[in-house]
């Protein structure tokens, strides 16, 4: 007997969707969440709370920053409003190195990053599947588009994304609510870019967010702090959507304040037997069973608990015979760019906050090697009129200053490129023995570096992103080269990767542990390279390809 057909580690995007679809099978799942308890509506407790309640209208606590949340407030979607959202980096430290950082956002509630996430949603496509093969940079994808396409579209239609069809094979068209609508000097951006550069595509960003109700959950109001909470649920969180479709089925348990230590192997069935946790909050440690386990910790998270699983037949850590794991860190190059101000179009503004971007697709190295780098890039693009405060040391004195800084400014566009970044063996997260966290779990450390191929390509997403400006007729421009630490992107992947070699990969191509049958890892550890667009869609469908090959194998017994 176990205690669970299946238990789910992580409640965030990829542990949610392993909670709904286990459940939805007929399967009792316990999910295990380290944070703490958290409502849905209920507890978004800054979500519309204005500067005026808040300590020193809403600034930085700058001592508090710094001694404990010196990572997490990098984030732009950190703030005083969620502030109880994100981990403490005190309490849940991690080995930093200054002189090589790598910057790891963590969430500290049930919903995880869910909560804070950009919700940008995009497709792989085959040029990413076929990446490694084609050009010989990491394994081979053991999946194709056609193997993905089915779930991309069971989850987009669960999930609800907004956004516009345009035909490219770089990026698949999904199922799609009504795109947003692009503002004036956007609009005039996407105009002047494919006019001028034929390969080029300017489209409204695909952004988990409702521009139509949903299943009881409200569309987009336009009113702007998603990362706060969205009471209305128009953006898609574990917290709002897949928690409480499993809730529903009345086959989960929800275990909040539960630090999963390590998983215990069974040499003889050759299955992990137990799931060793420590409660956050009274320091007990229990040990619970499962036919299933689905690690969904996130890249970081997961591939810390594996490594911290130790045994006679894994002394490297659990399902690491190929000892891959903890390698091939990837996370998004970002940080590059451009700027540009408009003097036209003083005439036009925009409606509300709008929660999404414009985006511009791939267009390096899609129909061949083009350049000095390989792979690519994609660009997300916003514009607004610039107010008070990019202006407020202008000239001017007294009330014609005053009434002057209450006007709308130029229009101001910002484009930011995120580019692919190569599988590298030596770019890798690992456990530090002598430094231990307050529950005696060795800390997380990081080895990575930036390689050859993005500083290329850094060069040509800044160059591009000024002439696209200019095109449009940007009266000033300035160019964003200077590269985000690693983990900036918030997009890590890697280190438990997928393959069809059990001597060089982690897991097979149903997120499956190719040496330990009833493990699975389905969040962006699983990743084998990592494309340029924003991984989460894939992270979902992946996941809930794997729950229904999961159970189908435990129906047959072969689990």
């Amino acid at each position: 007997m176990t205690d669970f057909d299946a238990i789910v580690v992580g409640s965030g995007i990829s542990g949610g969707w392993a909670a709904k679809e286990l459940t939805e099978k007929g399967l009792k799942v316990l999910v295990l969440e380290r944070g703490a308890p958290l409502q849905h509506g209920k507890d978004y407790k800054g979500e519309h709370k204005p500067n005026w309640d808040l300590p020193f209208r809403g600034k930085p606590l700058r001592e508090l920053y710094k001694q404990d949340y010196p990572i997490q407030s990098t984030s732009y979607a950190f703030g005083e409003r969620n502030r109880d959202f994100w981990i403490n980096d005190r309490e849940d430290a991690y080995v930093f190195d200054e002189k090589n950082p790598f910057l790891w956002a963590r969430g500290g509630r049930v919903g995880g990053r869910s909560l804070m996430w950009g919700r940008q949603v995009y497709r792989w496509s085959d040029l990413d599947f076929n990446a490694n093969k084609q050009d010989g940079n990491g394994v081979d994808w053991p999946v194709r588009y056609q193997d993905i396409a089915p779930w991309y579209s069971h989850v987009e239609k669960f999930i609800g994304v907004s956004g516009q069809k345009e035909g490219l094979s770089q990026l698949p068209d999904g199922e799609f609510q009504p795109a947003m609508e692009m503002n004036a000097a956007e609009k005039l951006l996407k105009a002047s870019v494919e006019d001028k550069y034929p390969d080029r595509t300017v489209t409204m960003g695909r952004a988990a967010v409702l521009t139509e109700p949903l299943e009881g959950r409200g569309a987009c109001h336009y009113c702007g702090p998603c990362h706060n909470g969205c009471s209305v649920g128009a953006y898609f969180s574990s917290l709002s959507s897949t928690l409480p479709a499993a809730t529903k089925t009345g086959n989960l348990t929800l275990r909040a304040n539960s630090v999963v230590e390590s998983l215990q192997y069974d040499p003889l069935s050759k299955k992990v037997s137990g799931v060793n946790i420590i409660d956050t909050e009274t320091g007990e440690r229990l040990r619970l069973t499962s036919k299933l386990v689905f690690l969904c910790a996130s890249t970081i998270g997961s591939t810390q608990i594996l490594l911290n699983s130790k045994s006679e037949q894994f002394a490297n850590g659990l399902a690491n015979g190929s000892g891959v794991l903890g390698h091939y860190l990837m996370d998004h190059n970002s940080g590059l760019g451009g700027f540009g101000v408009f003097s036209g179009m003083q005439d036009r503004y925009y409606y509300g906050n709008r929660p999404n971007n414009v985006y511009i697709p791939r267009f390096r190295n899609v129909q061949g090697q083009e350049q000095d780098f390989i792979r690519g890039y994609g660009i997300q693009a916003g514009a607004f009129r610039m107010n008070w405060a990019m202006s407020f040391q202008s000239p001017g004195f007294g009330v014609n200053l005053k009434q002057r800084l209450r006007q709308p400014g130029m229009w101001g566009m910002y484009l930011a490129g995120f580019g692919e970044t190569l599988p590298q063996y030596r770019n890798r997260v690992f456990l530090d023995d002598a430094k231990k966290d307050r529950f005696g779990i060795p800390q997380v450390a990081f080895d990575y570096q930036w390689h050859d191929n993005e500083l290329k390509m850094r060069k040509d997403i800044s160059s591009q992103s000024v002439d696209m400006l200019k095109a449009a007729g940007a009266m000033f421009t300035v160019a964003g080269d200077s590269m985000e630490a690693p983990g900036g992107a918030v997009h890590e992947m890697g280190t438990a990767r997928m393959g069809s070699d059990p001597k060089q990969s982690v897991l097979n191509g149903y997120n499956q542990a190719h040496e330990v049958d009833n493990l699975f890892v389905t969040d962006g550890s699983a990743m084998t390279s990592s494309s340029c667009v924003n991984p989460s869609l894939t992270y979902m469908a992946l996941t809930a390809r794997a729950c229904d090959y999961a159970v189908r194998q435990l129906q047959q017994g072969a689990i």
